[in-house]
């Protein structure tokens, strides 16, 4: 997983870039507004600011969810892996311990035998 940082301006609409378009001739700029212009500007803007802020916060939450994710998995591996390991230990110690009876009953039985 990775993340990557990304910067975004709220309004990306500059004033400047639209006013130098206008006098170029680029931009025919012959609409009607209902209700005019200043009105639906001064409502749309802070929704969209909002509505920025507010993807914003989703897209943390849902960052932070992947780490929380990722690093479970992570410690679910690292468990899985120390549990093998103590099983070989376990196993390894067992096997010691068999061998080591079957040595003293064939030594016991070789000193019966010996007699």
């Amino acid at each position: 997983m990775s993340q990557n940082r990304l910067v975004e301006d709220f309004l990306p609409l500059a004033v400047d870039t639209l006013e130098t378009e206008e006098e170029e001739g680029g931009l025919n700029m012959d609409y009607i507004f209902e209700p005019d212009r200043e009105q639906i500007l001064t409502d749309l803007i802070p929704r969209a600011l909002r509505i920025q802020l507010f993807r914003a916060v989703l897209e943390s939450n849902a960052s932070e969810k992947g780490a929380r994710m990722v690093a479970m998995d992570k410690a679910t591996e690292n468990a899985e892996e120390l549990l093998r390991d103590l099983k070989i230990s376990f196993n390894k110690a067992r096997q010691a311990s068999i061998t080591t009876e079957i040595l003293e009953i064939s030594a016991g039985a070789d000193a019966l035998a010996a007699q």
